[in-house]
């Protein structure tokens, strides 16, 4: 206790001593002198005993609950505290996400998401620093990691998790206010199936670290510098350290951290590249005795307290929010492909549909055909995939635009050759011109619904290419060989074969009767059949 709050309290003991004694000798003569008033003399008695009480109270609050109650707000105000305006972004994030999830369909996907995202919620809440050590398996992490536990609390605490998970422990940092977690991370560039999956998670662990401790034992390779950069690309802080500096002279340490510092300028800043000696040799003396050199990483230990003491805060918040971000991205990375999933099957469905519908009655105009795989009502379902709520004119007018494009792009055309040359070996006689028509209409249908696809997954946005350069692309897509094999296989089963069975039914029925081979295809301007097809 301080001297003048000392003196103050025995001042104050004393003071209410003499208080007490004056008030009993007071409260003694006053009784006697209002003997004669019985009412008057209770209640002066009553207020001078409420006065003394209030007068202890005083003291008691003054030097005993005061004290305590300017301690609380201390600690209150001392505590770090996350950037509100990240943290609220971070927030705003992980609601958005939230409702992205609901939206995914796979119970196992969704519930591990929303773990994810209830872990990225607690470390904004708990606000612990997070250290990880990153770097190839004969680096030394491990010794690293050894060390600045045994230096910093004396004795390696439990881990946390296993070593396929990667180790982590908790440590306090003088000067730092806030918890730090300190992860050792499995070695990457390792051989094997076993070493490319350690790898994987240790890459992960880097993007969800704080603080970035990447250890190298020489110079700086390709295969290590390529993964520092996209992690400084990412917003990754990270501090480069030259391990086992015991093994090199002065001279050639100061020339490998000299070349080091240029090849990191602009992803790693020079002051951020050092050297230490995490397990450093045993020495063997001269009289045959071997000692072991204590490691050496106070350099570490003096630059992680600058950078966490005035950056510890925006590492933090950034982190949260990068790891909120990256969530959200990841949620609309599964949302699409399922949405995909679902259009597809739609697509799929819509192309046999119409290939039956025209093969069974073959229609005698190459235009004609192209607004016909192009039905207005798959439109709309595949909008409504993505969201998109389209009324059914609506519908109808994307579809004769994407069959205008279909012909002017020479796309009906080159189906109906690519088909035909497919055909030719699977298909004889009279079925061909029918089945030729079918198959195109479903080939067509389905660059159709491939090109829509994309136009919904753009929030209705054919890009800067517009219609013409989505549908191109969709052709090349669908036209290479082993995609076109697949297909006429699958047309085989779907088109043909309905067709030849329904030939063989009609030949029972009439034996003797002629079979005709329809007209060949004509050619007629879009705009006449887009106007007969109305």
């Amino acid at each position: 206790m301080p001297l003048p709050r000392l003196l103050t309290l025995i001042f104050g003991l004393t003071l209410i001593l003499g208080l007490m004694i004056w008030l009993i000798d007071s409260l003694s003569r006053l009784s006697w002198q209002l003997a004669y008033y019985p009412l008057l003399g209770p209640i002066l008695i009553f207020l001078i005993i409420a006065l003394l009480g209030v007068l202890i109270g005083a003291f008691i609050y003054y030097f005993f609950l005061l004290p305590r109650k300017q301690q609380r707000k201390r600690s209150r105000r001392s505590a770090p505290k996350v950037s509100p305006i990240k943290a609220e972004a971070a927030e705003e994030n992980l609601k958005a996400v939230r409702q992205q999830l609901k939206q995914i369909q796979d119970e196992v996907t969704r519930r591990e998401m929303l773990s994810r995202s209830r872990e990225i919620e607690q470390n904004l809440a708990r606000g612990e620093l997070m250290v990880v050590v990153f770097g190839t398996g004969s680096s030394g992490k491990t010794s690293l990691v050894n060390a600045l536990m045994g230096r910093m609390v004396g004795k390696v605490g439990a881990p946390m998790g296993t070593t396929e998970v990667g180790e982590t422990y908790r440590l306090k940092l003088k000067g730092v206010d806030r918890e730090i977690l300190i992860t050792d991370t499995p070695g990457i560039l390792e051989a094997g199936v076993a070493g490319t999956e350690r790898e994987k998670l240790a890459r992960r662990l880097a993007t969800e670290a704080d603080l970035l401790l990447f250890v190298l034992d020489n110079d700086l390779r390709q295969s290590e510098f390529d993964p520092m950069k996209m992690l400084a690309e990412i917003g990754k802080r990270s501090i480069v350290l030259v391990n086992k500096a015991d093994l090199y002279t002065e001279a050639d340490l100061e020339t490998i951290l000299a070349r080091l510092r240029e090849r990191v300028r602009g992803v790693v800043s020079t002051n951020d590249v050092i050297s230490i000696t995490a397990n450093p040799q045993s020495v063997k003396l001269d009289t045959g005795e071997t000692i072991q050199p204590e490691s050496d990483i106070m350099p570490l230990i003096r630059r992680m307290a600058a950078i966490l003491r005035a950056e510890g805060e925006d590492l933090l918040a950034d982190n949260i929010l990068l790891q909120s971000q990256r969530l959200g991205e990841e949620a609309r990375r599964l949302i699409d492909g399922q949405r995909r999933r679902q259009a597809e099957k739609i697509v799929e469905r819509f192309q046999w549909i119409g290939a039956g519908v025209i093969a069974v009655t073959p229609l005698p105009v190459v235009d004609l055909l192209a607004t016909a795989a192009v039905n207005a009502q798959m439109v709309v379902e595949i909008g409504r995939v993505y969201g998109c709520e389209i009324n059914m004119e609506r519908g109808r007018e994307l579809a004769l635009s994407l069959a205008k494009t279909l012909v002017s792009l020479g796309v009906v055309k080159g189906a109906i050759e690519l088909l035909s040359t497919a055909l030719q070996l699977s298909v004889g006689g009279f079925l061909f011109g029918r089945a030729i028509q079918g198959i195109s209409a479903a080939y067509l249908t389905r660059i159709a619904g491939k090109s829509f696809i994309e136009y919904f997954r753009h929030d209705q946005d054919w890009g800067d290419g517009g219609i013409t350069e989505v549908v191109q692309r969709q052709f090349q897509l669908n036209r290479r060989d082993e995609f076109i094999k697949s297909f006429v296989q699958d047309a085989i089963t779907k088109v043909i074969k309905p067709l030849q069975l329904e030939a063989k039914i009609e030949d029972d029925d009439e034996p003797g009767a002629l079979v005709q081979r329809p007209e060949p295809l004509e050619m007629e301007p879009l705009e006449d059949t887009i106007d007969d097809w109305r």
